[in-house]
């Protein structure tokens, strides 16, 4: 198969796992506290890789290559942990699951304005489809007003960091051990998370038992599978192209939280999650050339 093809299948495997993983982040942050569902979650993922590791890792590994995996690893697990917080925070304020799962999405439009300030050339569509999805982002935030729900805004806050987070994968793909580098993302996230758990919650067992699912789901194939498969799969494909393929997970999301949680979002949400889906498209369009 072209590595081109396995890419793409793979990128719209993990957009699938993420679309679902909405549901669980409501239903998990329903019995346990954020810092407890995303430090035992990233655990578990961090965990599953261990065999992973044993499997695919059987060669002996260039030392100067996994030494600098490290530095990678660490550095976007310090970032998927921000955006994490501010996600599940925002996931259990914001009206709707599925409404969440298009207001992360928006890091695929600013995926190339920030590819900007690195160099990288951003065109005509991109700015389109930036001004489509941000009338789209008033449709689904602002419900008529110009005060938007704080949990939007939480789950804004996080779209942005998924942004960078995509983009500094992009720019290590090429020089770490994939499979390595998402146990040290995945390990970093779960010291941080599992640290404000100890700082600013109370840990509860029966809560814990009570969102073993979800917590199982987005650990094992959220974060375990997902983040593996994000990273496998940016190899070889442009990061622009990378995000628009992620960008379907909203389209499970909703999905998914009308399935399970029997969501019903009203006419102008819907109205607004079109646009942004349009705006997100429109954006990755390539440009004809002259």
């Amino acid at each position: 198969m072209n590595t081109k093809i396995r890419s793409i299948l793979v990128l719209f495997l993990t957009a699938t796992i993420w679309g679902f993983a909405f549901v669980a982040q409501r239903v998990g942050g329903d019995a346990v506290g954020c810092f407890t569902y995303n430090g035992i979650r990233f655990a578990l993922g961090c965990l599953s890789l261990i065999p992973v590791m044993m499997i695919f890792e059987k060669k002996p590994l260039d030392p100067t290559k996994r030494k600098q995996t490290i530095f990678p690893g660490i550095l976007c697990g310090i970032i998927l942990f921000t955006a994490s917080t501010f996600q599940q925070y925002g996931v259990m304020m914001t009206d709707f699951a599925g409404k969440a799962g298009f207001i992360t999405d928006f890091y695929i439009i600013l995926v190339p304005i920030i590819g900007i300030f690195m160099h990288h050339k951003t065109t005509i569509n991109a700015w389109i489809g930036a001004v489509i999805a941000l009338v789209g982002f008033y449709f689904l935030c602002m419900n008529g007003t110009f005060s938007m729900n704080f949990g939007d805004f939480l789950i804004f806050i996080c779209a942005i960091l998924f942004a960078f987070h995509i983009m500094a994968i992009d720019s290590y793909t090429d020089r770490i051990y994939p499979i390595r580098f998402s146990f040290y993302q995945f390990l970093t996230c779960s010291i941080l998370s599992l640290m404000g758990m100890f700082l600013f919650e109370t840990v509860s067992f029966s809560g814990i038992q009570q969102a073993l699912i979800p917590i199982l789901y987005g650990g094992i194939l959220s974060v375990g599978v997902g983040y593996t498969t994000q990273t496998l799969g940016q190899i070889g494909l442009d990061p622009t192209t990378s995000a628009i393929i992620l960008s379907s997970e909203s389209v499970f999301c909703a999905i998914g939280s009308a399935l399970i949680l029997h969501e019903v979002m009203t006419t102008q949400n819907y109205i607004g999650c079109v646009l942004v889906f349009m705006g997100i498209i429109i954006a990755q369009l390539p440009q004809k050339k002259k």
